[in-house]
């Protein structure tokens, strides 16, 4: 099983603020260093809530594009991109660049988007999400698969479309696509193209079979073996321990790294392939502790 943590792109800071750069950077490298397999960003642009002062978030893909050469190892995900701020063929241009320039790291990771005051501040429909979802997937998945699209829908068109330059990875294999959702509509929509679905937020693997059970009827409707399909579960992670603020871990893991490397193990006997972890503090202390306790899960698997 694989274990990732979520760059605190968002208002992860100190009384809701946006983190620097420097700060992004470091939480990066931190992951890189001590062995963790993927770091991930999220991807919004602007959080209004009722009663709450706005939130801000700095943008996915520009944070994803800067972290690539400044690591080397780790896996670039998203977590997941909201296809209506971009247009899908577009986007797949994007994403093969970037995985030609992060040497074939990256998970693009999408879905139907679900906060609808930043839809509106940006201008974008937040009529028909899955349905448009829909049009743009099956655009986005053609052109970063094959390199080809011709599709004219009722949102979205793509004419003869052309990605140059555009090749598969040295294996043979097109960049991996993960699919947010657990409604039936975009658990069909799984089911037919994704290479990896993601449910979260979730604290113990007690929570995870419950996901699973509507994922397993889709892909059962679609013939599709689960054997195919990687399970990718977005957990949250509070450190009290770590941090000079106090923290509420109730409903997420937590504890000293052996605790941990308890929940992870659990999380890999549920059938997860990998985690996504947001963690609090979004340190690279903690960051390092994540890292610990999943070496340690590990080593229970080594031949003795």
């Amino acid at each position: 099983m694989k274990v990732g943590v979520v760059i605190p792109n968002g208002p992860d800071g100190p009384n809701g603020g946006v983190y620097g750069w420097d700060h992004l950077r470091a939480v990066a490298e931190a992951a890189e260093r001590s062995g963790l397999d993927s770091i991930w960003v999220y991807d919004h642009l602007l959080f209004r809530f009722a009663g709450r002062q706005p939130q801000g978030i700095h943008e996915a893909w520009t944070v994803l594009a800067a972290l690539a050469p400044v690591t080397s190892r780790v896996e670039l995900g998203t977590i997941v991109l909201a296809m209506p701020f971009r247009n899908p063929a577009l986007l797949a241009k994007m994403a093969v660049a970037l995985d030609e320039i992060s040497g074939e790291r990256l998970i693009l990771g999408v879905g139907a988007g679900w906060h609808e005051p930043e839809f509106d501040a940006f201008g974008y429909p937040f009529d028909h999400r899955v349905g448009r979802f829909e049009e743009a997937l099956r655009i986005m998945i053609s052109l970063v698969r094959e390199g080809r699209a011709d599709f004219a829908g009722r949102w979205h068109a793509a004419r003869d479309v052309e990605l140059i330059p555009w090749r598969r990875r040295a294996d043979g294999s097109s960049i991996p696509v993960l699919i947010a959702g657990k409604r039936p509509r975009m658990l069909r929509l799984v089911a037919e193209h994704a290479d990896s679905w993601n449910t979260a937020w979730l604290g113990p693997a007690t929570e995870l079979p419950a996901r699973m059970e509507p994922l397993h009827a889709a892909l059962a409707a679609a013939g599709r073996d689960p054997a195919t399909l990687e399970i990718t579960v977005g957990v949250s992670i509070t450190l009290p321990q770590l941090s000079a603020e106090p923290l509420d871990a109730a409903g997420a893991l937590s504890g000293s790294v052996e605790e941990l490397a308890e929940a992870l193990r659990a999380y890999r006997e549920a059938g997860a392939g990998h985690l996504i972890c947001a963690i609090e503090p979004a340190r690279p202390a903690a960051v390092e502790h994540l890292a610990a306790a999943a070496a340690l899960e590990r080593e229970a698997l080594a031949p003795r």
